[in-house]
């Protein structure tokens, strides 16, 4: 393995170099936009982090607790150099690194902790570059457009930034502009990605995420389509329309093209933000709850899912009108549409995996090509212990030492982790990444596993199903019978969401002294 690594750095150095020569026959250039550099500096990175995991590892005893204190350290200097990378090529390397800092309980912490800060370091353009893209694309100056235009973005992205604009006609509008050398460097980069990921997994065979390059490869070019947004920002909003309390800003056509997107301007605090939402009285259970209901319908109703769900991407507010409390959704470039067959399996495993039915896991996780991989499909899934998952997550509520255990197994079974997300459908990906985010928001929130989350996915699951059953149905009848079921169902569902509530409420605490009154007088 050393001669493989040596003939690696060999060639990683040779870029380096080269890379350095033509620099310094091209000074008027910005070392960033070339490729020879991008794709020698993240060369370099891998065969450092390569080299450091072959080397500090290669002399301490397999299991024993120094072991697992180095294997740490070596995480997160891995992680750290990662970031650094990410940062200084930015575009889609950020892109990636983001979505590797979601995916909790799939990586070890030490990656997770360390690339979320991703989130907050993307590049920002600078005002001529952001000039230059308007005018390229509608062909007119800022002036001619806006009355005013905020020179310093809203928010920054990976793949472009947000500015604050007034129309002529007195709207405020928020226009997003994609940063202007993302387009042309994203391709070149998926395959340096592409290279580099089959190196490491040269180097390492248990190392096997191209998963990665492949996801990349698929979603890139639909991300940097803003039209594509936009038409995925109306049809989401026609589809969840009978939920009052969700906003999606209006597309602005006339000024919107492929690297633009101008849509009406939303106000309000990230879904994280604690302190923002105690400030306008706004219930962190409520926000919890109907985040849950929109995601449930999307995955499991509709199947068509909004696959970015981060912080900045989902904004709460008071209506300054009503004075209702509202979830603004934003950043619709990344979404999955769910096959049929693949959603009611999806449907009936989360059915299963609430009341702790393992055949039923057992036999759905087979039919998504996990095969006997299943047990710690489901925990992937869930982020639970498989002693949680045969409780039923439904019953068992989550613990801190649970959590800790999780993410020491992640990091204990990282190559069959590997092995599970070669093996599961391409669409079960990005609906791991969603699961990753949403849990982060009720980690956040203090919501984690509340009963309101399983009960409005047993809802719509149950919705999804009757609505499936009807379609093959070939009788009136049998229709009916399955509408009758479905409605039964449906109040139990509910009548048990109302034993919750008076539980949990004053009223159930008094229930409950008067009983114990009586048990005691007895």
């Amino acid at each position: 393995m050393a001669g493989r690594l040596l003939r690696v750095s060999s060639v990683a150095t040779a870029v380096v170099a080269s890379s350095g020569f033509y620099l310094y026959n091209n000074k008027q250039l910005n070392p960033n936009d070339i490729s020879l550099v991008r794709f020698g500096r993240a060369a370099a990175t891998t065969v450092v982090i390569s080299y450091d995991y072959m080397t500090s590892l290669k002399h301490v005893e397999y299991g024993s607790e120094e072991y697992w204190a180095l294997k740490s350290q070596v995480h997160r200097r891995s992680a750290e150099r990662l970031r650094d990378l990410c940062c200084a090529n930015r575009g889609t390397f950020i892109k990636v690194g983001q979505h590797l800092g979601a995916l909790d309980y799939l990586l070890p912490e030490e990656y997770t902790s360390t690339l979320k800060v991703l989130h907050s370091r993307a590049p920002e353009s600078s005002m001529e570059e952001i000039q230059q893209v308007i005018r390229e694309d509608l062909g007119k100056e800022l002036s001619d457009l806006f009355t005013s235009f905020d020179e310093k973005p809203q928010g920054a992205a990976s793949l472009a930034q947000v500015h604050k604009a007034v129309l002529h006609d007195g709207r405020t509008v928020a226009v997003k502009v994609q940063h202007p050398k993302v387009q042309t460097q994203s391709s070149k980069d998926i395959v340096v990605m592409e290279v580099l990921l089959n190196m490491v997994h040269w180097l390492f065979p248990d190392f096997a995420f191209m998963w990665l390059v492949e996801e990349a490869k698929k979603n890139m070019p639909l991300e940097l389509d803003f039209l594509n947004e936009g038409r995925n920002a109306e049809k989401v909003a026609a589809m969840l329309a009978h939920f009052p309390w969700l906003k999606v800003p209006k597309i602005h056509w006339d000024l919107s093209t492929r690297r633009i997107l101008t849509m009406d301007f939303a106000e309000g605090g990230q879904v994280n933000d604690r302190d923002y939402m105690r400030r306008h009285s706004i219930n962190v259970n409520e926000i919890s709850q109907n985040l849950g209901k929109m995601y449930s319908e999307m995955i499991f109703v509709q199947g068509f899912v909004h696959c970015d769900p981060h912080p900045g991407n989902v904004l709460v507010r008071r209506c300054p009108n009503t004075k209702k409390t509202e979830i603004v959704l934003l950043d619709h470039g990344l979404y999955q549409i769910l096959l049929p067959d693949f959603r009611l399996d999806y449907c009936r495993l989360w059915q299963s995996l609430i009341k702790g039915d393992v055949k039923g896991i057992e036999r759905y996780s087979r039919r998504l090509g996990v095969g006997d991989l299943y047990p710690l499909f489901a925990c992937v899934l869930t982020a639970r212990s498989w002693t949680s998952v045969n409780a039923g997550i439904g019953n068992t509520p989550v613990t801190h030492s649970e959590d800790v255990e999780i993410r020491a197994n992640a990091a204990l079974y990282l190559p069959q982790i590997s092995d599970l997300l070669n093996r599961v459908p391409r669409q079960m990906l990005l609906l791991l990444k969603t699961n990753d985010l949403l849990r982060g928001i009720e980690t956040t929130l203090q919501t984690r596993a509340a009963a309101s989350s399983f009960i409005n996915m047993s809802r719509c699951c149950t919705r999804a199903v009757a609505r499936h059953k009807r379609s093959k149905a070939q009788s009136r009848a049998r229709r009916l019978q399955i509408t009758m079921s479905e409605s039964l169902t449906l109040w139990q569902i509910s009548l048990y969401e109302l034993f919750l509530w008076v539980k949990g409420s004053t009223l159930g605490d008094w229930v409950g002294s008067l009983l114990s009154c009586l048990h005691y007088t007895h």
